[in-house]
């Protein structure tokens, strides 16, 4: 079904629009997460491959699902559709948007069934506006024009890398806002409209992160393979390095309070760190654990010695103690343990939010609890947003924030790029 709503949207658009232009095609999970339930608005006139079938502008449906099924409610109305449903508009501009439980977006909308009963919105729409609504979620709308231009460049590069994915609009690819436009970057955008970044006449992959912590990163420490010359290790001078600290206790659930004779107690038992532990449970989930379960201790949290050139941690040690309760079982005593492990194992389990980068400083423990402190915000390759805000506000332009933190590469125009993915 993707293909073929995007077979009618290049009609549909290439007819409307005085040039062909790039089209992007993203999953709506960010602002809705994985509903059994949507409330849609349409401003201006929208249509559907059915001719007899429309929904009326400015009324508000229930999208929601039954046994695989999607199903719209209107006021009197109600609908069965077979398969997914596809609104276009009658013109593309800004006069029709498609409001999703309140937030607005252009362009055709898809709406189909994941599994049995999660809706899930797909929208398409031209590049250029998909990064209208990418920039100013990305970085500070109120930077320097020039250091929102380079994030411009970063996210227009890296959208056209990934086109031919299944792209969503969360941080696993670029966060995306719909039509939450904002004046200075909507102008960074269209003031470097189809510009790219190449390597030899080929697209890079535009990584950037927040903060790199004073020291850029080489892509090969991060995801392996071949280190790409344009991603070296080097101090940055711009970076505001961004230190960072979290505390975790080593004993979330005291035994004293351990009473599983008490059918009431499970229900009500809570970690002394709720958020940590909630991503340690959706960890356990994904490795084995399906059940519930109760983080008890963490005897052992630990970083090793060993650093890369870049001045990041390599490897680390964890240990979890867990009572778990497979669904509709008896409840167990579990442990895991990774021993001497790459840390890219173990900070999925604290969270990106706390565990900011592999930049640490020192991890210390006072018997009660752990302290972690480290600098950055990422992975630390390509570009720092923070870095770049700082060049941008000290005069420097776009195109040498580009050349810092991706050097040796051009900037290019979309059509001169020698091939695109897909």
């Amino acid at each position: 079904m993707k293909r073929y709503l995007f077979l009618i949207i290049v009609f549909f658009m290439f007819s409307t629009k005085t040039s062909a232009e790039e089209l992007v095609t993203v999953k709506l999970k960010n602002y809705i997460g994985d509903p059994t339930e949507l409330h849609v608005t349409l401003k201006g006139k929208y249509r559907t491959l059915d001719p007899a079938f429309t929904l009326k502008e400015g009324m508000t449906y229930t999208f929601s699902t039954k046994s695989g099924t999607l199903w719209i409610h209107g006021k009197e109305e109600k609908y069965r559709i077979n398969g997914s449903l596809i609104l276009i508009p009658e013109r593309y501009d800004q006069e029709h948007q498609i409001y999703i439980n309140n937030h607005p977006y252009l362009g055709a909308m898809e709406f189909l069934v994941e599994g049995q009963d999660v809706i899930r919105p797909v929208n398409q729409l031209p590049l250029e506006d998909y990064l209208k609504g990418v920039v100013p979620f990305e970085v500070y709308p109120t930077w320097s024009i020039e250091t929102l231009k380079a994030q411009a460049l970063a996210a227009r590069t890296y959208a056209v890398s990934q086109m031919h994915k299944d792209m969503d609009d969360t941080i696993q690819y670029q966060v995306y806002g719909g039509y939450s436009w904002f004046e200075n970057t909507t102008k960074a955008v269209e003031e470097t409209q189809g510009e790219v970044i190449t390597y030899e006449g080929k697209l890079i992959d535009a990584f950037y992160s927040a903060s790199n912590g004073g020291y850029t990163e080489n892509n090969a420490h991060v995801w392996g393979g071949k280190p790409i010359s344009c991603f070296p290790i080097k101090k940055d001078p711009y970076d505001p390095v961004n230190p960072w600290e979290f505390r975790l206790n080593r004993t979330q659930i005291s035994p004293e309070e351990i009473e599983l004779e008490d059918p009431k107690w499970w229900e009500g038992a809570v970690e002394q760190d709720k958020e940590i532990a909630q991503t340690i449970k959706k960890w356990l989930k994904r490795h084995g654990y399906p059940g519930d379960s109760k983080i008890v201790t963490i005897p052992q949290f630990e970083v090793s010695d060993e650093q890369l050139e870049s001045k990041r941690s390599v490897k680390g040690s964890i240990t979890i103690e867990f009572l778990y309760q497979p669904i509709g079982g008896t409840v167990l005593y579990e442990q895991v343990e990774l021993e001497n492990e790459d840390l890219n194992r173990i900070r999925p389990m604290i969270g990106g939010n706390l565990f900011k980068s592999y930049f640490i400083d020192t991890l210390e423990s006072n018997g009660s609890e752990y302290i972690m402190r480290g600098r950055g915000y990422g992975h630390g390759v390509g570009m720092s947003q923070w870095g770049a805000s700082v060049m941008g506000k000290s005069g420097k332009t776009y195109q040498e924030i580009i050349d810092f933190y991706f050097p040796g590469t051009k900037i290019t125009q979309i059509e001169k790029v020698k091939s695109l993915p897909g």
